[in-house]
């Protein structure tokens, strides 16, 4: 059994200059996340050029924000049907598993137009789009983001991959 700790520096160490300050400046931004174990996305945004980083804080802001923000106190009171529905005897639990996972479908169909890209095929317009990462700045890096939809499972921040939403 090998020992990751030992793996990661020896990855580390074999790396050029500014691969291995690119590698620990990604280490303490993906652990002040919370992220536990960072290794395969910091390999990935180093080796491949993917920004790791970037869909993280999208992904999970986009949980954090439109979809479990559901679970704070009041955040159905701003809803005319639901304060109906409570008031007719829904439980609050319920009403706020259907919004989260309402929230969620939404998002999901949202990346998931802006990961086709405004494919020509589909829309019959020739016009599209990319979701792309900027710098410190703001100005775009060139890098794009893709293939966010098939990752917003795995961003679910409770660690549960979504899993109470349909329940």
């Amino acid at each position: 059994m090998s020992d990751p700790q030992h793996a990661w520096l020896e990855w580390l160490n074999g790396l050029d200059v500014p691969r291995k300050a690119a590698a620990e400046s990604l280490c303490t931004q993906f652990s002040a996340l919370g992220v536990a174990d960072p290794v395969d996305l910091i390999k990935s945004e180093v080796m491949e050029d993917l920004p790791q980083l970037a869909r993280f804080v999208l992904l999970r802001s986009l949980w954090h924000g439109a979809i479990d923000a559901w679970t704070e106190p009041g955040s159905l009171d701003q809803l005319p049907a639901a304060q109906r529905l409570l008031a007719a005897g829904s439980g609050r639990e319920d009403l706020v598993r259907l919004v989260r996972a309402a929230a969620y479908e939404a998002v999901f169909a949202t990346l998931n137009e802006l990961d086709v890209g405004g494919d020509v095929n589909v829309s019959g317009v020739k016009a599209g789009w990319v979701v792309m990462e900027s710098g410190e700045d703001g100005s775009p890096t060139g890098r794009a983001l893709s293939g966010l939809h098939e990752d917003l499972l795995t961003m679910d921040p409770s660690g549960r991959d979504g899993a109470d939403l349909w329940q």
